[in-house]
């Protein structure tokens, strides 16, 4: 084992025969129990095998998206068409059908000014409806614009109001608001891949995190 606190982790200016506590304090190795060194050295050593699968994983990733790149630049170059669906997502499988891998791309969406006209709207709704409308209806709206802890609104919720069937002109310009206000913040390549024993049986994704595995 490397000795406490490894120069190549966090902690790594402390000096010789020191061990930094929580609180950023120098103790000297003589007043640290046997069983908080160890327990430090343990957490040391899985870190830093954490870390080299992750490189690993980041250059597995690299590698796959380059070769799946060079494979869809092969087939423009040879039917002079890109292959895959909406925003480049698509599917590779292997001649058998047992393997697959899905290319997706995810985007991080936000909104714009024009969801404070979409709430103000909606609100009106929600008053004009009051007497006798619906109290689970009501209750779906006033939910999807609540705020979490850090006071961020829940995209999910908003943008599901947009698939509820209702016919009312107040409500359907709320919801033309809501749509002008969705902004793309970023766009995120997911590289998944699926294993099946035969053709006839369901996809299993192969687990890549240690929560799944």
């Amino acid at each position: 084992m490397d000795s406490p606190q490894s120069p190549t982790q966090p902690g790594h200016d402390v000096p010789a025969g020191f061990m930094q506590d929580a609180q950023g304090r120098l103790v000297p190795l003589a007043l640290v129990k046997a069983e908080h060194k160890l327990e430090d050295q343990l957490v040391r050593d899985l870190y830093a095998g954490a870390l080299q699968q992750s490189a690993a994983l980041r250059d597995f990733r690299g590698k796959a998206a380059a070769e799946i790149a060079a494979f869809l630049s092969l087939l423009a170059d040879q039917y002079g068409a890109p292959r895959g669906g909406a925003k480049g997502n698509l599917t590779l499988s292997s001649y058998d059908g047992t393997l697959r891998i899905q290319l997706a791309i995810g985007d991080q969406l936000a909104f714009g000014p024009e969801l404070q006209v979409a709430k103000t709207l909606v609100d009106d709704c929600i008053r004009a409806w009051s007497e006798g409308a619906d109290e689970k209806l009501l209750a779906i709206v006033n939910d999807a614009f609540a705020v979490d802890k850090q006071g961020k609104l829940n995209v999910d919720r908003i943008l599901a109001l947009r698939r509820l069937a209702i016919d009312d002109e107040a409500w359907q310009h709320a919801m033309s608001a809501i749509s002008d206000a969705i902004r793309v913040v970023r766009s995120k390549e997911y590289l998944r891949f699926y294993q099946r024993a035969k053709p006839d049986e369901k996809f299993q994704q192969v687990p890549l995190d240690l929560a799944s595995v």
